[in-house]
């Protein structure tokens, strides 16, 4: 037979406490990033209930609170204050006398057993609430408590808002007057890459320990980030850790060929003052992207980051800025080649400081090889200065493990531009491209030279693509380059920064046989289409479905339309060209 069996407890009146913690968010005065995740926090405080904090275990914070020999309770700080509490009460109630209450508070055998202690111990959520403050010092000092206390941001779970968050809120308004943090960050949880949780039971967990051996920690690291967006769980799979692995082997090989071909800071080099176009365009992306990525980070958009990361890192300066640069470099000694190569380094160590709050390792080892140094790229600067100085305060503490504070600078307008090589470059960069793309929605071979005639080019264009010719002609597999007042026949016409390049491509495939492909394949495409919209039209499919494989279908549809889209603009191309 069981029955229950009521015992007595320790309560905290939780509605009264959290009263200025629910108008501390209303207010602003701590924000919760992605907002929608405020709501879960009201919902919970205001429908909160008394708070049990003893529990009934041997670990733990012990109740400070003591009984005397009829059950009346001393709460105190010590066992002799509560002994103080204790004999002056009972000496007032006449329980024992004046002399009595005297030779027990000098001799303790004498009141050995007269109180004794609450063998319950506090709730971990109880302990965990006073944190940001009882870890400083609180209550015995308040040096650390001035200095760190509020925190900056609270980085959690959204499963831990209300255990957590909130009491961390009621408890630092309550004894320290002051909201805890004026920022909570609640991240994505990790899901299989199908989108389902993680559990034993289904044989899906992915032991992050094994990603590390296979890939990094670095690759792990980069690659949460950059799925990490706000307000969406992040389907992880090893697929794209692989892929985030690549990345950093691009780095590190990037890295060697700079080092290869001589590239090193020069001193007293500014990019701000480069001669060579090529160099002035990637200073004008590199200040570019600086704002943009320290822009994103102090957002906590960390997906927009580190995206913004990859694609200058593997586009812009790898492919595109190494691959421009390489004539020069391996050309003969010259005030541009010296140049480029300073500039190629500045470059890369501009890399390496927005890349290391995401490769750690990595790029600390490179600036570590690539140059002698004054000191870990942990302690560099970040290379978007604001106007007010200093990036890291020392800590003030006497304890030796006292961390410094690290200031965030706040954006501030890119330090460095210039439209003119980002207008010259940028069209090189889009004309080869949309000659490549055009190469490969035509299927027409890698080994096949076929001529580009720029239509109705100004001086200023025609001086471009003389000075970049052999470039354009190497990368994108070119014979003749002309100019003419209008398009050839036959010929498929680029609108590239609202200049036209046409490309003739009779004799260079069969026009005929190239539409009936893209039909053929259009044809699939929205077939494919069609039977993912008779699934997700199937109410009963969506109603009994996992969550899991409904995303799959969403996604599915979206990749059949984006294959939709490019054969749409091939066969438009090819329109043009009949």
């Amino acid at each position: 037979v069981i029955e229950p069996y009521l015992t007595d407890q320790w309560y905290v009146d939780a509605k009264t406490l959290a009263a200025p913690a629910i108008a501390a968010v209303r207010s602003g005065e701590t924000a919760f990033v992605p907002k929608n995740w405020e709501k879960t926090y009201f919902e919970w405080m205001e429908n909160i209930q008394p708070w049990c904090i003893s529990r009934q275990l041997w670990w733990g914070h012990q109740i400070p609170a003591w009984y005397g020999p009829d059950g009346k309770v001393f709460v105190a700080e010590t066992e002799d204050e509560a002994v103080g509490k204790a004999l002056g009460y009972y000496v007032e109630q006449e329980v024992i006398t004046a002399e009595q209450g005297r030779e027990m508070a000098l001799n303790p055998a004498k009141r050995d057993g007269f109180i004794t202690r609450d063998e319950d111990v506090l709730d971990t959520w109880f302990s965990s609430a006073l944190w940001p403050f009882s870890t400083l010092g609180w209550p015995d000092t308040d040096v650390d408590v001035k200095r760190y206390y509020p925190t900056n941001v609270l980085v959690t779970g959204f499963d831990i808002i209300f255990f957590w968050v909130a009491r961390m809120m009621m408890m630092g308004l309550h004894f320290m007057k002051d909201v805890p943090f004026p920022t909570v960050y609640i991240h994505a949880l990790v899901r299989d890459e199908k989108g389902a949780k993680m559990s034993k039971s289904k044989g899906n967990v992915i032991d992050p320990l094994h990603l590390i051996d296979d890939y990094g920690a670095d690759a792990l690291r980069f690659t949460l980030a950059a799925m990490a967006a706000q307000g969406r769980d992040i389907k992880l799979s090893t697929q794209r850790v692989e892929g985030y692995r690549n990345f950093a082997t691009k780095l590190w090989n990037a890295s060697r060929f700079a080092e290869m071909n001589g590239c090193a800071l020069a001193d007293g080099f500014d990019p701000a003052n480069a001669k060579e176009t090529l160099n002035r365009w990637i200073a004008h992306e590199t200040a570019k992207t600086t704002h943009e990525v320290t822009e994103a980070i102090q957002a906590y958009r960390f997906n927009d980051a580190a995206g913004i990361m990859y694609r200058f890192v593997w586009n812009i300066f790898c492919d595109w800025y190494l691959e421009l640069a390489k004539p020069v470099l391996m050309g003969p000694d010259s005030p541009a080649k010296a140049e480029t190569q300073a500039s190629i380094a500045w470059a890369r160590d501009e890399i390496l400081k927005l890349l290391h709050p995401f490769m750690p390792f990595l790029t600390e080892e490179l600036w570590a090889v690539t140059a002698p140094r004054d000191g870990l790229l942990a302690l560099a600067e970040w290379p978007l200065k604001a106007p007010s100085e200093p990036i890291i305060e020392p800590a003030i503490s006497g304890d030796p493990l006292a961390m410094p504070v690290v200031v965030m600078p706040a954006p501030e307008i890119a330090p460095f531009t210039d439209p003119t090589a980002e207008a010259e470059i940028g069209w090189l960069v889009e004309l080869i491209s949309s000659i490549r793309s055009v190469r490969a929605e035509m299927n027409i071979p890698p080994a096949t030279l076929f001529p580009l005639v720029l239509v109705g080019a100004s001086a200023d264009i025609k001086a471009r693509a003389e000075r970049w010719s052999d470039v354009m002609k190497r990368l994108a597999r070119l014979g003749d380059i002309s100019f003419a007042d209008r398009a050839p026949d036959g010929s498929v016409q680029l609108l590239v920064r609202g200049e036209v390049a046409a490309i003739p491509l009779k004799g260079v495939i069969d026009l005929g046989a190239e539409k009936v492909r893209l039909d053929k394949e259009l044809a699939k495409a929205n077939a494919d289409i069609q039977r993912v919209d008779a699934k997700l039209g199937n109410e009963k499919f969506v109603a009994n479905a996992p969550e899991e494989v409904i995303e799959e279908q969403r996604e599915k549809r979206e990749e059949a339309e984006s294959r939709k889209a490019k054969i749409l603009e091939a066969l438009e191309r090819l329109k043009g060209a009949e």
